[in-house]
């Protein structure tokens, strides 16, 4: 188990620390990129987090690396735990939490420093079904009005390895990294959401009513392309 808060503020005495805090993600992930994991299953392997919800833009870059096969994170409430599901959540689907005005509390409030905006930035370092590592980087900002504020999703890059050695960085629209992302990992968008990073407050929708729950469910097991198959082997006879 981890305790985030204790790592976060220095005072975990443990020989191994989960969560350390850097600037950047360091060479060593660059050297990991070149050479990767054979397997077939994909991993998380570390998140870098600035400006997201308390976690100031002026501050470092916070980091958590992940274990293998599993990561428990303990944590007073308040103290971030939330914001990491949410953050790789949004890492990989571009998917904001829920009822979050559209974006403009998921980025560090720009009020809290004196300015008129701020920006965060998730970075996250995942191996895909194909065993390749890949570092994904996504950006937003928010922009604070005299009666309200604005969220806007930044442009962002996927950075990889190729056969040479030499880091690949390719610049993506935030829709295609949405579908992108998720190939790469080899989990469909819908799983990723409601299933793997499903928020706490979006974990009952399980008891949801019959129409909302029988969409989310043809969504998570791609219902259409299933009804597609079999329309298509009926016309084959």
């Amino acid at each position: 188990a981890v305790d985030w808060k204790r790592s976060l503020e220095g005072r975990d005495s443990s020989p191994v620390k989960r969560f350390q805090p850097t600037r950047e993600l360091d060479r060593r992930d660059l050297r990991a990129l070149r050479h990767p994991r054979h397997t077939t299953m994909a991993s998380i392997n570390k998140l870098s987090v600035r400006g997201v919800r308390a976690f100031s833009p002026n501050d470092e870059e916070q980091v958590i690396s992940f274990c293998f096969p599993l990561t428990i994170i303990v944590g007073a409430n308040g103290c971030g735990k939330t914001t990491i599901i949410e953050s790789l959540k949004y890492a990989v689907t571009g998917s904001l939490p829920p009822g979050n005005k559209s974006g403009q509390s998921f980025v560090h409030d720009p009020r809290a420093m004196g300015q008129s905006s701020s920006k965060a930035s998730i970075k996250l370092r995942i191996t895909g079904m194909n065993g390749m590592s890949m570092v994904v980087a996504r950006s937003m900002e928010v922009t604070q009005k005299k009666t309200n504020a604005s969220f806007k999703a930044l442009d962002g890059t996927i950075r990889t390895v190729d056969a040479d050695g030499n880091r690949v960085t390719q610049s993506h629209k935030t829709g295609e990294m949405d579908k992108s992302v998720p190939t790469y990992l080899g989990v469909s968008k819908p799983i990723l959401e409601h299933v793997v990073f499903c928020h706490q407050e979006d974990a009952s929708w399980p008891l949801q009513e019959g129409a909302v729950l029988k969409k989310r469910f043809d969504d998570i097991f791609d219902s259409t392309k299933y009804a597609k198959a079999l329309e298509a082997i009926k016309k084959e006879k």
